[in-house]
């Protein structure tokens, strides 16, 4: 911590910087675990409720569909290049 940023701090001012960045370098890995533990334990229809609101997300027009659309999506690509 050189440079004329730093010219006005006291010795005890860098220290304790020096400190802060170190405990961050070193927390910064472990909260990063803690967030990918947090995220693989995510239940998705709660996250879903957190996000939209309360409401029954089991049962349609909120329920989740049986496949993604992709080969829906296909079929109407095909019916729009035959045109």
């Amino acid at each position: 911590m050189e440079g004329p940023h730093f010219a006005g701090w006291s010795p005890k001012q860098v220290a304790a910087a020096r400190r802060w960045v170190r405990t961050w370098q070193e927390a910064g890995p472990r909260l990063e675990q803690v967030r990918r533990d947090e995220l693989r334990r995510l239940d998705p229809q709660h996250a879903v409720a957190l996000l939209c609101g309360e409401a029954d997300y089991t049962k349609a027009p909120r329920a989740p569909r049986a496949t993604s659309g992709l080969v829906e999506q296909q079929r109407w690509f095909r019916l729009a290049a035959r045109r």
